[in-house]
């Protein structure tokens, strides 16, 4: 993510300080190991994201409105994990924090476009999440593949008009002049408010009401038995669901919050905590598949089944998943 001119790929993991001038193997053995720890990372996020992309489109079990947003923000963790992980292994401790060249700023752009997407995917599952448990009488009228595929063009469109935008205002900053520094606090501020805070409040406005309405719901003695056990499935999904926003703000938080202060305030925030918190917010993509599995039955089954090379022995398109 890049806000104020510093993206979280930008900032030297490896800070040359005396010591490290003064003990230049022991940062070379870091950075190898640091190497080697992220680039596991990236390896478990590619895999763990891909068991979840090819178990929704292959289970038609999983052929879900809900799981078809999951399906996407499944494909922009895989998308961190393909393009954002193996380039800030490679670039944490290149020249890029101090040689700000047009390569640094493409890949700021896809660190910018992949967390807006994430989150506007995010803020979709809330609201997929709200007409299931608020509005259950209307959610398949309402949440039907059209809206669906709609909210996915949308999100993405949005993803990459963002990542396009901060590309075009970076190469134009190189020859920019005073009366354009109005225009980067701007430009600042309003990325900092639609690429996380606002998104952030809107989602947890909707899973406050949520959790007030199934409260409500758990007190009623009206629903009949069947009924009840399809208000339960529904909590369940929205329990996991809400879990996987928690995680995601608890990941991205800490740096959005660093980033803000570093950019509007005179309190210094050193870069190694902004490249470690960048890690940690990164580190996001890597964790969503082991919440699946950890929460759904049918997601644990279907990874085995691939896992095993059960699929390509035959057709379990129609397989029920426990």
């Amino acid at each position: 993510m890049s806000f104020n001119g510093t993206s979280i790929t930008n900032i030297p993991l490896c800070f040359e300080t005396d010591l490290f001038y003064a003990l230049t193997s022991s940062r070379s053995i870091l950075c190898m190991l640091l190497n080697i720890f992220f680039g596991s990372l990236s390896v478990v996020t590619v895999c763990g994201n891909l068991l979840v992309i090819i178990s929704i489109t292959y289970f038609k079990q999983l052929h879900t409105p809900t799981n078809s947003l999951v399906l996407s923000l499944a494909v922009t963790d895989l998308l961190v994990g393909v393009l954002v992980f193996p380039l800030t292994i490679k670039f944490s401790t290149s020249s890029c924090y101090y040689h700000y060249n047009l390569f640094c700023k493409v890949r700021a752009s896809f660190d910018v476009s992949l967390c807006t997407s994430s989150i506007l995917n995010l803020c979709c599952i809330s609201i997929d999440r709200y007409h299931a448990v608020c509005q259950p009488l209307t959610y398949r009228t309402k949440i039907n593949d059209h809206v669906i595929v709609t909210m996915i063009l949308v999100n993405w469109s949005v993803a990459v008009l963002v990542g396009i935008s901060l590309l075009i205002a970076r190469l134009h900053q190189i020859i920019c002049i005073k009366p354009c520094l109005t225009f980067v606090v701007v430009a600042n501020i309003m990325g900092l408010l639609f690429a996380f805070y606002l998104p952030m409040i809107v989602m947890l406005c909707i899973y406050l009401k949520i959790l007030l309405v199934a409260l409500r719901q758990a007190r009623s003695i009206q629903n009949t038995k069947s009924r009840a056990t399809v208000s339960k499935m529904e909590r369940k999904a929205t329990k996991t669901l809400a879990i996987v926003m928690g995680v995601f703000l608890m990941c991205w938080f800490p740096y959005f919050l660093c980033t803000t202060i570093r950019a509007f305030s005179k309190v210094t925030v050193p870069d190694v905590w902004l490249e470690a918190l960048g890690w940690v917010a990164l580190s996001n993509s890597t964790i969503n598949p082991f919440i699946y599995a950890f929460f759904y039955s049918w997601f644990r089954s279907a990874f085995r089944m691939i896992m095993s090379g059960k699929i390509i022995q035959g057709d379990f398109t129609n397989s029920k998943l426990l």
